[in-house]
């Protein structure tokens, strides 16, 4: 299992001089954004695709450092019921599987998406309770008219470029928790599997290690991001919080740096979780706390991180 970390908190540095700082923490892998949601500062792929030596210097300075790229992550909605959006995020996929190929790194991180509530609608719409009526018609419309004909669609350029797409389980968009993820592989193939980031399932209420043991050989790639939830605020108006991140001490609750939201045993018992399933790939931290500086969240994680790695294959145990 290897500690890496989301390069985009540090977009505005230059690439090679923000390799040079994570190898310097003990980092081991990279995840770089190619565009959609939160960029691509440190990836042109326009600029890779036109010139295979400049490719290959690119994946040389990652490897000169002792890391590797883990994944590369575009997060659009390709089912926006906008076809500009829809098409500019769609564009921005299939550019990234090239590049993926092109590095030879064997993971792109992705959200399902979330259609309209109709073929009229101009704006997505997350469906969360089952009625009005409308409401499940809406979800069933979701589903079999738009987001598994899209993801169907996708296979064949994803078996081409040989690699996984990994979704995030996030609400907002289809794909939000286990049972979403599980449903949307199943009418797909294996090559859809989860990005798993355990902020969005605390809030939730989902417990990460009972999901990592339902979702398994699903699991493609995993973020490592907590979430703090505001006793008080929850108490008063629930999980369903739709005030400014910035606005801490009114929400329900805000991500924080791994072991500051759970505590350090929860990251331990994912941990433990992940291994007991056979996820032996990156672990990638992505920084979003708004109470520490991107260099304080980052060490602190990367610190827990490496003390919670297992150092080496687990051994088999035997009894007379």
């Amino acid at each position: 299992m290897k500690v890496g970390v989301f390069t985009a908190l540090y977009d505005s540095r230059p690439f090679e001089d923000v390799l040079d700082h994570l190898a310097g923490l003990g980092v081991e892998a990279v995840e770089i954004g190619t565009g959609n949601w939160p960029g691509s500062g440190h990836l042109d792929s326009d600029a890779l695709l036109a010139d295979p030596a400049k490719a290959k210097a690119y994946k040389k300075a990652v490897e000169d450092r002792g890391m590797v790229i883990s994944a590369l992550s575009q997060h659009g909605n390709p089912v926006h019921p906008d076809t500009a959006i829809a098409r500019h995020d769609h564009e921005v996929f299939v550019k990234t599987l090239q590049v993926a190929e092109l590095l030879e790194v064997p993971v792109v991180n992705a959200f399902s998406g979330c259609p309209g509530g109709g073929p009229d609608d101009k704006t997505p719409n997350w469906v969360t309770c089952t009625w009005p009526d409308e409401f499940a018609t809406t979800l069933q419309w979701q589903w079999d008219q738009v987001l598994i004909p899209y993801w169907r669609e996708q296979l064949d350029a994803v078996r081409r470029h040989g690699v996984k797409v990994a979704i995030e389980l996030h609400p907002g968009f289809c794909v939000y928790n286990t049972e979403s993820m599980l449903r949307l592989r199943a009418a797909t193939g294996p090559e859809i599997g989860a990005n798993f980031d355990p902020s969005h399932l605390f809030w939730q209420g989902i417990d990460p290690v009972e999901s990592i043991k339902a979702l398994g050989e699903a699991i493609h790639h995993v973020h490592a991001k907590d979430t703090w939830i505001d006793a008080r605020n929850t108490a008063v108006n629930g999980v369903l919080d739709t005030k400014s991140y910035e606005l801490l001490k009114q929400r329900s609750w805000y991500f924080r740096t791994i072991g500051f939201g759970q505590g350090d045993k929860a990251w331990r018992d994912i941990v433990s979780a992940l291994r007991l399933v056979g996820y032996d790939w990156a672990v990638s931290i992505e920084h979003e706390d708004g109470l520490m500086s991107n260099d304080e969240g980052l060490s602190k994680a990367v610190e827990l991180l490496l003390s919670l790695r297992p150092a080496e294959p687990a051994g088999r145990m035997f009894w007379a």
